[in-house]
């Protein structure tokens, strides 16, 4: 019983069902283009059913319901004749079904590292075709409202870069200067087709941005903000812009790089009565921070209206000249059905060597003006936040913070302790 798993397990592998099934059925295309696709050249679609059958069929039961689940399918598949490659795949397929959304909503997936780790898991195409499909039909199965832009985008992403990866083969990860370079590129076509001076003007700007940008941005994002930005002065700054994206409703914000500014954006956005889907915290090599959002209404859908877009970029540009002067306070109530649920907070931090960082992992209570309270909190002890990972399911809340300290370093295991104590506090002080 709660907010996010709202069928009983046999209606919603029912359900399930019923979204594989939409995948082979052309009237359905429409609904999601790509999965019908996929689904089109599947050698054994078959096997897509079986697994969507035993995928939850071990919950309740004790245990990691994923693995006893992988036990009773091998059995079931060759019991009924099954080659043992058939069954294996079916196996892997229960074993691994969550494997995908884990990965998309709490991982980086524009860190190439994660896309090799993730492509290492799923081994060829034919997996990755199977998983994708089963983790898209799994959440749309489990609540209507989950399936949102903001979540098929990320699939989406994951999903390319992933059949990326294992065109190029797992023992050639991609190289960072070859994603940069094809970003770049991809992104000078889209703005020689909008003025053809513009690349060559860009270039100045692009110099100071560091590989990080490149690496985490699309190339319709770096030809919208270059675009945007291209010979500003210190008086246009901060700059905010706001459009509806493929992924939802995209603000990016281009200001000095200063302390409380991501605090009080999230406390602007909440009073803009706005959620947020995904954070990039981004620092240039010129002392500029470029970061970007994805937000949506209370409702879970995009913003689109004109007028409110222009209000998200007034609002937050006048906020953001002075971030340490905006309130912190939320003004929204909390919803009827959140009262009935108690999820108790837990903090855990695990080290990203490889990136210099310390990973923060927060499960709490979702609450009116939680990333705001959390961004505050982590500001006044100078943990500076470079990337956030934003997940809510029904009445519980699960994010993912990659921190530094001042000096853009992981944080001292000395430190930790203490963050996490006064962090835990202003959480539950807001509960």
């Amino acid at each position: 019983f709660d907010l996010f798993h709202i069928y009983t397990v046999d209606e919603h592998t029912l359900k399930v069902l019923g979204n594989l099934r939409g995948f082979a059925i052309a009237e359905k295309e429409h609904e999601h283009p790509l999965g019908n696709a996929i689904f089109d050249r599947l050698p054994k679609p078959e096997l897509l059913y079986i697994a969507g059958l035993f995928h939850d069929i071990a919950k309740g039961r004790g245990g990691d319901h994923s693995q006893l689940g992988a036990a009773d399918v091998m059995t079931f598949c060759l019991d009924h004749g099954l080659s043992q490659y058939s069954a294996r795949l079916c196996a892997w397929l229960v074993s691994n079904h969550l494997t995908m959304s884990t990965t998309s909503q709490r991982r980086d997936i524009s860190d190439p590292d994660v896309v090799h780790e993730f492509a290492l898991i799923v081994g060829d195409q034919v997996h990755l075709d199977y998983l994708y499909l089963l983790t898209v039909a799994d959440i749309r199965g489990t609540n209507p409202k989950l399936w949102n832009d903001w979540r098929a985008s990320l699939l989406r992403d994951l999903y390319v870069f992933t059949s990326r990866a294992l065109r190029a083969g797992l023992e050639n990860p991609l190289e960072r200067t070859e994603l940069i370079e094809e970003t770049q590129q991809q992104a000078t076509t889209v703005l020689n087709l909008l003025d053809p001076s513009l690349p060559e003007r860009v270039k100045p700007f692009w110099e100071h941005l560091g590989d990080d940008y490149f690496l985490r941005s699309t190339a319709d994002e770096v030809a919208w903000h270059s675009r945007a930005l291209t010979g500003i002065s210190d008086d246009d700054l901060p700059v905010v812009l706001a459009r509806v994206g493929h992924r939802g409703t995209e603000v990016f914000v281009y200001a000095r790089d200063q302390e409380f500014l991501f605090a009080a954006t999230c406390s602007l956005f909440d009073r803009l009565g706005l959620s947020i889907a995904d954070a990039r915290i981004i620092t240039a090599d010129n002392g500029m921070t470029m970061d970007s959002y994805v937000v949506m209404d209370l409702d879970g859908n995009p913003v689109s209206n004109p007028h409110q877009l222009q209000e998200i970029e007034l609002r937050l540009h006048e906020g953001l000249a002075q971030p340490r002067s905006v309130r912190r306070e939320t003004n929204r109530v909390l919803k009827r059905q959140l009262r009935a649920f108690s999820t108790a907070t837990e903090l855990r931090f695990i080290e990203d060597a490889s990136n210099a960082r310390t990973v923060l992992e927060v499960v709490t209570a979702d609450r009116p003006g939680l990333l705001a309270r959390i961004g505050w909190s982590l500001a006044d002890q100078g943990v500076r936040l470079q990337n956030a990972k934003i997940s809510t399911f029904g009445e519980r809340a699960e994010d993912v913070f990659f921190v530094t300290d001042a000096n853009n370093c992981a944080l001292p295991q000395q430190r930790l302790d203490a963050i996490r104590t006064t962090l835990k506090n202003d959480i539950i002080s807001g509960l």
